[in-house]
């Protein structure tokens, strides 16, 4: 898959200071072009959707880095799913869009959901890419441990610091999800995710509280929940059969999976498999599976 070079980025003003926005602009665009917001995972950034976006040139894209990650790290004030959802209203305004189709990726997919249920006149449809249903948490945890729980080297990789973006790199390389999945678009994804530290090192760009924040109000509070018993627009969940760090049965088992599909059964689910949590996204076969939903849906909202 050939990225294009229609990318380009603004600031949006929103609570404590200018939210990064990636956009990505069709080569012509007339005045139906439709939009999709993108929205990215707890540590991520709006790079994370840079193959999706190639696989989608006729649409535009909408992708903020979220408060505490990407370029939108400094931003003060809490983070948490309804300062999210503020910020994609916000976002929404800046680019004169009433009502568009949200595609969210892990955390992104839990943003989405609580972004329809706080703004449900801007929400027209919603893809849920491996992530907006409850994971299954040990209760009792300290916010430490459960971050640790949830997301293991990704979150410890935020103490980490880094000689140069080649460290950075060789540090990713050894990851397991992407042992065949390697590419050049995530190459520039990871060298974006790197900011210069105090000592002159560089560091990942995500701020350890917002993560606190988010997984926190995502598996302690009703926020997601409620925002699920809510849900009345139509809704596709993508799963992936292995998770973070490539492996079974990934964030949803066969039977957790089931139970919470029966409990919302207006979600329409697929199971995709080949993927794992990342490759699902950031791979361009993952990609264009995603991009296939995201045009499904607005072919439908059509």
């Amino acid at each position: 898959m050939t990225l294009t070079s229609r990318r380009h980025t603004v600031a949006v003003p929103v609570a404590g200071g200018d939210l990064e926005v990636g956009v990505w602009e069709p080569a012509v665009r007339p005045e139906a072009t439709p939009t999709v917001l993108l929205v990215h995972g707890v540590t991520s950034s709006h790079l994370a959707w840079q193959q999706v976006a190639a696989a989608l040139p006729e649409v535009r894209l909408i992708a903020p880095d979220l408060r505490g990650r990407g370029r939108s790290r400094d931003l003060a004030g809490p983070a948490g799913l309804s300062a999210h959802a503020a910020d994609l209203a916000a976002v929404l305004d800046r680019f004169g869009v009433d009502r568009v189709l949200v595609a969210g990726h892990s955390m992104g997919a839990f943003v989405a959901v609580a972004f329809a249920r706080l703004h449900p006149e801007r929400a027209g449809r919603l893809v849920l890419v491996d992530g907006g249903l409850p994971l299954d948490v040990p209760a009792g945890l300290d916010p430490d441990t459960m971050v640790a729980h949830i997301l293991g080297p990704t979150a410890a990789r935020l103490s980490m610091r880094f000689a140069d973006a080649a460290e950075y790199l060789d540090f990713w390389r050894s990851h397991p999800a992407f042992a065949h999945d390697w590419s050049s678009e995530l190459e520039a994804y990871l060298i974006y995710d790197l900011v210069p530290g105090a000592d002159g090192s560089l560091q990942p760009a995500t701020t350890y509280q917002s993560v606190i924040d988010d997984t926190i109000d995502m598996n302690t509070t009703t926020a997601v929940t409620d925002a699920l018993d809510a849900l009345a627009v139509p809704t596709r969940l993508l799963t992936v059969p292995r998770g973070l760090q490539d492996e079974e049965p990934g964030l949803y088992s066969a039977e957790r999976l089931r139970a919470l599909l029966a409990r919302h059964p207006g979600i329409v689910h697929e199971r995709v498999d080949g993927f794992n949590h990342y490759t699902i996204v950031m791979s361009d076969a993952g990609a264009r599976r995603v991009a296939d939903v995201i045009e499904q849906e607005l072919a439908a909202s059509a």
